[in-house]
């Protein structure tokens, strides 16, 4: 192996790892999430809050914190490790590879303690805080250290899930359909339909980075492992590709762009309409999807004439922590739908498409911090949101990086994430680097960053080195963004791949992405031919390290509508399934 030899190790990362930690040993007001067996970091410390406030790091991100030693060593390996590329089968992954379901191994989540109305609020709270002080040192005990993937020690937001739980009769659990057995605790759906009696619907977002035949693999596949789990299918993007893997918005196709057009609002309604059977009265929110897709523009813009509000209820911290879970479902005939996901599935997505952009906003208990959200979709329905949360599993912290779990913005070490993504995509046709110390030598992760630096000009500020660091978060949001895609498939995929590619029901999965049957990475919308294509490179610049504003990695969503990418004379053109060594329809 020839030994890394131009860049400076520590130059762009030294400088960004401070900045990083900047902030992070402020201690937030009765912190209750600490374990005395745990050393925890806080993610994404935001600016101080006036008094009676909303506090934005009540649920900001606690997850363990590693050792210097152990990230030293990671960066250490990327420099000297060579990349081998792995084969089809090795990307196959069974659920029980993350999740263990032998007795005593089972990962099991925190759960809230019995309680009564004869407790007061700090008996509750005390209570809640022991409880989980012993799930955690019971976890930590029986898993060796470095062997559970980052999960969340954040107290309130575990709370947050109680909640919804209790107040829900129907669960909404969004995964993301490139790896959706990351997302998909079974201790959790155990809980909901065993011991809560309640429905899980699991939606399986961003159907359109996915081939169809693997879509439909991946649905069979948590079918047969949970029968009784319904299954939807859902995008915000219908037929609206990445051409490029530069490009920062995707491509927009006439009468494609905006949230009456996503595909997926209509099956998950099918879903509840099912699982109620009659109880509830669903026709109400039928009239509202139809009259939001008709509401929608041809740009994206919605119609204030033709959408429904949605009213949003504020309910306060008290009225929250003394509520009990109802015995009785679809209380007064109303559908109440929980909604829970794991940072970056596209939840905020999905409830967008649900919602609309018309929301009205009340509170019943002014005075108080807000934080738990009710939409009334209609009057028969209303979505419960909760925080993203990250369930403990002993999946590859580098894989968990790659779903989004983990903000890319605050991770020390990048390298070894970007070695794990290269040796799983054919990352030199689709990227078209060039090695720094020439053609004849073999590739490491370290190589990789210093190349997509020298590609895209990312220099330190003072010595004006090739900045790495910031190479290496660029290549992380390509993959967490979907345009550099990474996709997990189900066991025994790639025997049964045939059986995938003739299936009858294909032909919807491609409906549902927008896409046509013959259709390849799909065309860009012409009704701008006359603009010039001469733009400087810069205009398809990717969202790398410094460009996320709110520094939560999140899929934004629909927010703004999608506008006409200019392709410079440098962009280059890519088919996202060629990624997967398969092309998307065939």
């Amino acid at each position: 192996m020839v030994p890394f030899g131009k860049g400076e190790p520590g130059s762009g990362p030294s400088s960004r790892n401070a900045s990083v930690e900047r902030g992070m040993d402020r201690e937030r007001q009765s912190d209750t999430s600490d374990s005395e067996t745990t050393d925890v970091r806080r993610i994404n410390q935001q600016p101080g809050i006036r008094e009676g406030r909303y506090d934005p790091n009540r649920f900001r991100l606690h997850f363990e914190k590693e050792s210097r030693e152990e990230v030293e060593r990671r960066k250490k390996l990327a420099r000297e490790k060579v990349l081998d590329q792995m084969l089809d089968k090795d990307l196959e992954v069974d659920i029980s590879d993350i999740y263990p379901t032998e007795k005593g191994q089972r990962l099991e989540f925190p759960r809230r303690p019995p309680w009564n109305y004869g407790m007061t609020r700090e008996e509750l709270l005390r209570k809640e805080e022991k409880s989980y002080r012993e799930y955690l040192n019971d976890l930590h005990s029986r898993n060796p250290p470095g062997s559970l993937s980052h999960f969340e020690h954040n107290l309130e937001t575990w709370r947050q899930l109680w909640r919804v739980l209790e107040m829900s009769d129907v669960i909404l659990l969004i995964v993301d359909i490139r790896h959706p057995v990351l997302q998909f605790p079974p201790a959790l759906y155990h809980y909901i339909t065993g011991e809560l009696q309640k429905q899980v619907v699991v939606v399986l977002n961003k159907a359109d980075l996915c081939p169809p035949p693997l879509v439909l693999a991946w649905t069979h596949y948590l079918q047969t492992q949970f029968p009784h789990l319904h299954c939807v299918c859902f995008t915000s993007h219908p037929g609206q590709p990445y051409s490029t893997v530069l490009q920062k918005k995707r491509m927009r196709k006439k009468g494609t762009c905006g949230w009456g057009h996503a595909g997926g609002p209509t099956h998950i309604l099918k879903a509840c309409q099912e699982i109620t059977a009659g109880k509830v009265d669903l026709s109400s929110w039928e009239k509202k999807i139809q009259r939001d897709a008709v509401a929608m523009g041809p740009e994206g813009e919605q119609s204030e004439e033709g959408a429904d509000s949605v009213l949003v209820e504020h309910q306060s911290d008290v009225a929250m922590e003394m509520s009990s879970p109802s015995q009785e479902l679809y209380k007064d005939g109303v559908l109440t739908l929980g909604c829970i996901g794991f940072p970056n599935v596209g939840k905020s997505s999905v409830l967008n498409s649900l919602v609309g952009r018309k929301v009205v906003s009340v509170s019943r208990t002014p005075g108080h911090t807000k934080y738990f959200q009710t939409y009334y979709l209609t009057p028969t329905v209303k979505l419960c949101d909760c925080p993203g949360l990250v369930f403990p599993s002993l999946v590859n912290k580098q894989l968990q990086i790659l779903a989004g779990i983990y903000p890319v913005s605050q991770l020390q070490e990048p390298y070894s994430s970007v070695g794990y993504l290269c040796e799983r995509t054919p990352f030199l046709s689709v990227l078209k680097l060039r090695h720094p110390s020439g053609p004849e030598h073999s590739w490491t992760a370290w190589d990789v960053c210093e190349a997509w630096a020298e590609r895209r000009g990312y220099k330190t500020a003072k010595a004006a080195r090739n900045d790495v660091y910031r190479a290496a978060n660029s290549l992380l949001r390509l993959a967490v963004d979907g345009r550099l895609c990474l996709c997990l498939r189900p066991p025994a995929y790639n025997d049964q791949r045939e059986q995938w590619e003739s299936h009858p029901d294909l032909a919807e999965i491609i409906a549902l992405q927008g896409r046509r049957e013959e259709e390849g990475a799909g065309e860009r919308d012409e009704e701008e031919e006359g603009e010039s294509s001469s733009e400087p490179e810069e205009e398809e610049r990717d969202r790398d390290a410094d460009d996320d504003e709110d520094g939560d990695d999140e899929d934004e969503g629909f927010g703004h509508p999608a506008v006409k990418e200019r392709k410079g004379p440098t962009s280059l053109t890519v088919n996202m399934f060629d990624v997967l060594r398969e092309n998307e329809c065939e």
